[in-house]
């Protein structure tokens, strides 16, 4: 279930906010006038998503050049990175 907290709260209970999101890796959703304003997470999980994102989209390259048949074999990659390191 998220963790909503107002503005204020933020202000005021940053200590408990900072804790909780790096104790459950969890963000906490910060609301402005009522609404939804912020997504507050520890750097480390941020991190995590953001190095997860990345994979998924090489990825999501590599599928679409298998889809594409842009594709070799192993044995031709490797003897290419071979050869530009006996350079």
């Amino acid at each position: 279930m998220p963790i909503i907290k107002s503005s204020a709260d933020l202000r005021n209970r940053y200590n408990e906010i900072s804790s909780f999101c790096h104790n459950y890796n969890e963000p906490v959703f910060i609301t402005k006038n009522g609404k939804g304003d912020l997504a507050v997470l520890s750097i480390e999980h941020y991190e995590f998503l953001a190095g997860r994102n990345e994979l998924y989209g090489l990825i999501k390259e590599g599928l679409d050049d298998i889809a594409k048949d842009n594709t070799r074999p192993f044995s031709d990659a490797m003897a290419d990175i071979r050869a530009r390191y006996k350079r």
